[in-house]
């Protein structure tokens, strides 16, 4: 149930329950592992010391999107090499990619850091964001999904239990390295996500924004940390499309076209990796305009005009992904 019984949006946690059982059910077949935690809470591996692989990753990514959203893999020409596409479509794309998978949630203990994403994080709600959306959920369970190369200690995992309101056994935390098969899809099918957390950054406002669709290249993994962020970023800023429908004057609707492609950042025509590299390691120090598709489209829903910036860069692409 939401805070308002007025409020009909839905619960990205009882949308997400059946697909995390799903999930958990055919662990097997996904190649997960799946156990508990010392406080009793539920850890699915997809890739530490599991394999994992493509389609866990698009059902994750899915979680990700808390029930909102629908994620498939599909053939392309868009790219001479690179021809497998991850591509996101949501029916609330607001609440699917700022409410739930927008890694949001930043947790710390001791020497372990992670940035969380998921369902659990709008029961959480503690961000700035959830206020401007005016959301919060409530839920008897909660899921969390974190990019990590090791699990938390449980003293972190009773925290994020304890923070969501529900108890250590309600909780599932979902473990997906940049490194892994899994990691790879559900970091790129964040495409769309970008694009929202752009806008957002722009200041366009995000009630106006009704629908979108978007979709970048699957790049292979990478086992070293760096190059493997580097091509799951590189996947969208040089490869991203994205296609948002928006209510409201039609200039705007040109301008937010305009602003949104990672081509707006200073940063923009070298690999993320080399960008990194340059920065030594401080990823805060980075432009965080470059953060968006490569291509946008804005479609004003008024006057049904569509507006078109940005350009893909396959050299690139093929520098980071070979």
């Amino acid at each position: 149930m939401l805070d308002t019984p007025k409020d009909r949006r839905p619960s990205v946690s009882a949308l997400t329950g059946p697909l995390v059982e799903d999930l958990v059910n055919k662990a097997d077949i996904l190649r997960l592992d799946v156990s508990r935690s010392a406080c009793g809470a539920r850890i699915v591996d997809a890739g530490i010391a599991a394999r994992g692989g493509i389609e866990a990753g698009r059902r994750i990514a899915e979680i990700c999107l808390g029930g909102l959203g629908s994620v498939s893999i599909d053939a392309s020409a868009r790219f001479q090499r690179w021809n497998t596409m991850v591509t996101v479509t949501t029916a609330d794309p607001v609440i699917a990619c700022l409410g739930s998978q927008y890694a949001g949630w930043s947790l710390a203990d001791g020497d372990f850091f992670a940035l969380g994403s998921g369902p659990a994080r709008a029961l959480w709600a503690k961000e700035d964001l959830f206020g401007e959306l005016g959301y919060r959920d409530r839920a008897e369970q909660a899921t969390l999904v974190l990019e990590v190369d090791r699990p938390p200690p449980d003293s972190l995992v009773a925290h994020v239990a304890a923070e969501c309101g529900v108890a250590p056994e309600s909780l599932t935390l979902i473990l997906t390295p940049t490194t892994s098969l899994a990691g790879t899809v559900q970091i790129v099918a964040r495409v769309l996500e970008v694009a929202l957390h752009k806008t957002h950054a722009l200041h366009f406002p995000l009630e106006r924004v009704v629908d979108g669709i978007g979709s970048s290249p699957l790049p292979p993994p990478a086992p070293d940390f760096v190059a493997a962020m580097g091509r799951t970023n590189d996947a969208t800023l040089y490869g991203g499309d994205v296609q948002l429908f928006v209510t409201g004057p039609e200039s705007e609707a040109r301008e937010l076209a305009e602003g949104l492609p990672s081509s707006s950042s200073r940063d923009h025509g070298r690999t993320f990796a080399e960008i990194f590299t340059a920065y030594k390691g401080d990823f805060y120090a980075m432009d965080p305009m470059l953060f968006s598709p490569a291509r946008v489209t804005v479609t004003a829903l008024e006057t049904g005009r569509s507006f078109t910036f940005g350009a893909f860069h396959d050299d690139i692409l093929e520098r980071s992904f070979a």
